[in-house]
């Protein structure tokens, strides 16, 4: 992963066997913690520009101590293994700290680079998942930005419990294996459940957005946080499968040109014009032209060798115009990443009965165009013209996700879909930026 964790070593240098400064000065070291928990440096440094008053151990019950601990406890299913070991010495920290006030200022330091790096590890990015524009990117994992905000929490517990959620769907997920494990006494988390989590780490706790998944084909609409529609699509087939992407939607375009994939004009199109000749691109709208542009050049079919076409010898651009017959319908809808990626109409709403809609070359065809094109413009679409490849802007940027879940709650159990990507037992390769 570009993006590179490096959580784990992080936390093994923190647990190192170092009595803090202060405690060690004072003459009490906090003898119950073996090895005693070190401030991280980031930790060490927020406190002393800002200097905060205490949050930990300011409430005479204890509520937030009590729930960091249980999140810690429970932080192997947020893949952060080190949570257990992190609870005992929080428990410790907080005991002895009580017991002599003197420690208060250590206890204080140590238990928030626990804290600390617990919302460092939910937030680190998804593997694989290639974000468009950085602030997609899960936010707010550097030390201060973690202790302000707890800092001017009205309820330190309250915010603990918010942060740890992540989004609805990652809490479900996690929640259900944890009481799972809890009831069965088997607290190791399954590995798919982990592959899960990391790939919905990403998602907006709350706002409007888009979610496409790919593990069952289909797309949510989300307003709120909430699932508020949803429509059946068609995704990457176990080939070539839809990416894991985190981009935004500016416009919509009505008429668009169908670009030919490379494989399908080696084996569709130059064969068909080799059997039916010239005609056959007439009647299906396609033309060969010299880019991707759109102010691309069309070049006169007669020129081609359609035999080398057809034999992979030469590479063609081919397009197709608007009209009927062209495969991405009547609306595209565009959102910026490196794989050309975008959801889009069709004609052909037959394949939408299967049961297995990973059918695609990795683009999503969607079941209802018209009614995603109303969602996201708030009034029914509506081709301003004839010309190929009209824009339209939304309202506003619309966050897109397009994700793999194979892991579903069911009956309050968790249940796993089969992994046709083979992502659950290792990350995707597409490049994140």
């Amino acid at each position: 992963m570009k993006c590179g964790w490096l959580m784990r070593g992080a936390v093994g240098a923190a647990i190192a066997p170092v009595l803090p400064a202060a405690a060690a000065a004072q003459g009490a070291p906090l003898t119950a913690v073996a090895p005693a928990l070190a401030v991280a440096p980031d930790v060490a440094a927020a406190y002393d520009t800002y200097r905060f008053a205490p949050l930990w151990l300011r409430d005479a019950d204890n509520m937030a101590v009590a729930q960091l601990v249980a999140i810690l406890q429970r932080a192997p299913f947020d893949g952060f293994a080190e949570g257990p070991q992190l609870a005992t010495q929080v428990e410790a920290l907080a005991a002895q700290a009580r017991a002599n006030p003197a420690l208060g200022a250590s206890a204080e330091r140590m238990i928030s680079s626990a804290w600390v790096r617990y919302v460092q590890a939910i937030r680190r990015p998804t593997q694989g998942m290639i974000y468009a524009y950085p602030v997609l990117k899960p936010q707010g994992t550097r030390a201060e930005e973690i202790l302000l905000t707890a800092s001017a929490a009205p309820s330190l517990a309250s915010y603990l419990q918010a942060t740890a959620q992540v989004n609805p769907i990652y809490a479900q997920l996690r929640d259900t294996a944890w009481a799972e494990a809890q009831a069965s006494g088997n607290r190791t988390p399954d590995p798919r459940l982990l592959a899960n989590l990391d790939r919905v780490r990403s998602l907006p706790a709350s706002g409007r957005f888009l979610l496409v998944d790919s593990g069952v084909s289909m797309l949510t609409l989300y307003d709120n946080g909430r699932p508020v529609d949803s429509m059946k699509v068609i995704t990457g087939t176990e080939q070539l499968p839809t990416p894991l992407i985190a981009s935004l939607m500016y416009y919509i375009t009505y008429n668009p040109y169908w670009h030919a994939p490379d494989h399908l004009v080696r084996k569709t199109i130059a064969p068909t014009v080799l059997r039916q000749g010239m005609g056959y691109l007439k009647s299906h709208g396609y033309q060969v032209i010299d880019d991707w542009s759109r102010t691309a050049n069309v070049i006169d079919p007669t020129t081609i060798d359609w035999k080398a076409a057809a034999q992979g010898a030469l590479k063609l651009k081919v397009r197709q115009d608007p009209g009927p017959l062209n495969s991405m319908g009547n609306l595209k809808f565009p959102f910026a990443n490196p794989e050309d990626i975008y959801l889009h109409d069709t004609p052909s709403k037959g394949l939408f009965a299967k049961a297995d809609r990973n059918l695609s070359n990795g683009c999503v065809r969607v079941e209802d165009a018209k009614r995603l094109g109303h969602w996201l413009l708030g009034q029914d679409p509506a081709a301003p013209g004839t010309r190929a490849e009209t824009q339209v802007q939304v309202p506003r940027a619309m966050p897109i996700y397009l994700t793999y879940i194979t892991a579903q709650v069911r009956d309050g159990k968790i249940s796993y879909l089969p992994d046709l990507y083979g992502w659950d037992s290792a990350p995707p390769t597409f490049a994140s930026n």
